[in-house]
């Protein structure tokens, strides 16, 4: 095989040579979507790019990109997240009021300031997005894992406290760590019974009621929190065990609620059911004793009533009684009247007399039975209520005139 000759050579480099100056001179740059850049021209004067397209950068300027969200990441190796994150750390190591220790998985979003003041500030400060994502962000989203920690103990945590940590966590992120007071405290351990002196820390406020807070550089340079996420909080093995026991006394302590509970719906079940009995039989009592005083009153005024129509009917023979005497009265007053009105009865016996008189002469001259052949009562001897002649010839001369035969009282 012919070998090139020695001219060829030096012309190939030569243009390789130009091709390289050529590229080193270019002064346009491509940004793309989701990224900004700082551009630094051949004299030093700094600029940032945030439009995506290709612009004029300037012959033989430094380019540094930056992407517009920095995503820090504490977790495990296993979850893949490469592809979305920009740095990328173990799980933080966390220690709770209570000294318990943990390990806590967090997914935390940064937003770059969006001007070149902001920008350029971030630039001279930390060179590239690694070292700002390395040195500042994951440092100070770890504090802030560590700091919310402390506010709390492992067992407030995990028995409800898990919002209440994701909200301090956010909170600090975005505004700066809280300036924390420390109190002691005397608390009996749920599990063990026994007095335990804590440690309990509070965030510390103003005379206006607002938290104070240390303000760090995220809060300086104007980078924003974009998401903040609490993936997995995991307890050390102590507590763990901890957690077993509380959970299981927690759990026959529930049980002996639930049957104590139990128990006493059962009693007050009992109970209302022996007072609606109670109030059965008391109803129905009162019902008997309420329809024999019915029955009573119902009696009461039937005698009532009949007493009334007795006392009426006595009253009204008591009427009749003396309206009967005094029309007798009044008819024996008349006959008396008549009687002696203009002497009649002195004429009356006068004619009498002398009829008398006559029937004596008759009956002298009588020669027939002088004893009635007809008693008008049983009886003989000197008992007998027959009539004799003279009782007769009396009542017969009394109705003739007459005369009321009748005894006065």
């Amino acid at each position: 095989m012919k070998m090139p000759s020695k001219k060829l050579l030096i012309g190939i480099g030569a243009t390789i040579t130009s091709i390289i100056f050529l590229s080193m001179l270019n002064p346009f740059s491509n940004n793309t979507a989701g990224n900004r850049q700082v551009v630094q021209t051949v004299t030093g004067k700094l600029s940032v790019r945030f439009e995506p397209g290709i612009y004029w950068a300037g012959p033989l300027s430094q380019i540094h990109t930056y992407p517009d969200v920095i995503t820090v990441v504490f977790a495990e190796d296993d979850i893949d997240l490469k592809s979305e994150i920009s740095v990328r750390n173990g799980p933080c190591e966390i220690r709770f009021n209570d000294a318990a220790r943990a390990s806590a998985q967090a997914t935390v979003r940064w937003r770059l300031p969006r001007n070149n003041e902001d920008m350029l500030h971030i630039h001279n400060e930390y060179k590239s997005y690694l070292k700002l994502a390395e040195t500042a962000l994951s440092r100070y989203t770890a504090e802030c894992l560590k700091f919310t920690a402390q506010l709390m103990e492992s067992e407030t945590h995990y028995s409800g406290g898990m919002s209440e940590f994701s909200q301090d966590f956010q909170d600090q992120l975005e505004h700066g760590q809280y300036l924390i007071d420390q109190i002691v405290e005397n608390k009996m351990d749920s599990t063990t019974r026994e007095t335990e002196r804590m440690y309990i820390r509070v965030k510390r406020k103003d005379e206006n009621g607002q938290y104070k807070r240390s303000v760090s550089d995220i809060q300086q340079f104007n980078i924003l929190l974009a998401t903040a996420t609490i993936d997995d909080i995991d307890y050390e093995k102590q507590i763990d065990a901890k957690l077993a026991k509380k959970i299981e006394a927690s759990t026959r302590e529930s049980i002996s609620k639930q049957n104590l509970i139990t128990a006493q719906q059962e009693a007050s079940t009992a109970e209302a059911e022996g007072k609606r009995k109670l109030v059965e039989i008391e109803y129905q009592e009162k019902q008997i004793q309420t329809q024999e005083v019915v029955q009573a009153e119902t009696r009461l005024a039937v005698a009532e009533k009949k007493m009334a129509e007795e006392a009426l009917a006595l009253k009204t023979a008591r009427l009749e009684a003396q309206r009967i005497k005094e029309l007798a009265d009044a008819e024996a007053y008349q006959k008396k009247a008549v009687m002696t009105a203009d002497g009649a009865l002195e004429k009356k016996l006068d004619a009498y007399i002398k009829v008398q008189e006559n029937w004596a002469q008759a009956f002298q001259n009588y020669n027939g039975a002088l004893v009635p052949q007809i008693q008008t009562g049983g009886g003989n001897g000197s008992n007998s209520n027959a009539l004799n002649l003279m009782d007769i010839m009396t009542i017969k001369a009394a109705k003739d005139l007459g005369l009321n035969m009748k005894v006065q009282e």
